[in-house]
Parts: C-alpha cells; sequence; structure tokens
C-alpha cells in the first residue's frame, strides 16, 4: 500500500469509527478535545498497525479530511456552476 492508499485507509478507518461513536454528538456544540479523545483508540490501532505515532495518523487523517473536503466542495461548484451566469434573481437586486 503506497502512502496515498494508507492515508485513504487512515480516513475511512477514523471515519467509519467516528460514525460509530460520535453518533448523536453535534460536533459544532461539543469540544473538539472531546470528539478527538473519542477517537483516540481508533487512531492508537492504527499507529500500531502501520507503524507509526498517533500523531502522525491525526495529521494524516486531517491533511485527507481537508482533501477530501475540497473535491467534494468543488464538485458542488462544478454541478451547481455559478449561480449569476443562470439569471440568479437575487443577484440583479444588489445592483
Amino acid at each position: 500500500m503506497d502512502r496515498e492508499q494508507e492515508n485513504q485507509y487512515i480516513y475511512d478507518e477514523v471515519t467509519k469509527f467516528a460514525d460509530k461513536v460520535l453518533d448523536g454528538i453535534d460536533p459544532q456544540k461539543v469540544q473538539v478535545s472531546f470528539q478527538l479523545e473519542k477517537l483516540r483508540p481508533r487512531m492508537m490501532e492504527l499507529a500500531m498497525e502501520l507503524s507509526t505515532t498517533s500523531e502522525d495518523i491525526f495529521i494524516r487523517y486531517m491533511d485527507t479530511a481537508s482533501t477530501v473536503s475540497l473535491n467534494v466542495e468543488k464538485k458542488f461548484q462544478s454541478t451547481m456552476g455559478n449561480m449569476n451566469s443562470y439569471g440568479d434573481p437575487m443577484w440583479t437586486e444588489q445592483f
């Protein structure tokens, strides 16, 4: 498994674990430190499995999550396009 595949594996595994242990928790209302504590066991398992540190797992997870988020936003923008070019009525009222 190359580095990119490992990063995707880390992201998938932590996300899957988060879906279980953080189910019903509003991430906007719960402190990040609490959320990280809940994810720590899986990150430590991954660190042992991949012979690295839990800090490295966290950094790689966050980097991959940022990339995934950016790709989702790009896909959304390409799907929606520039609303102004489609005659968004709110746009013309601004001037």
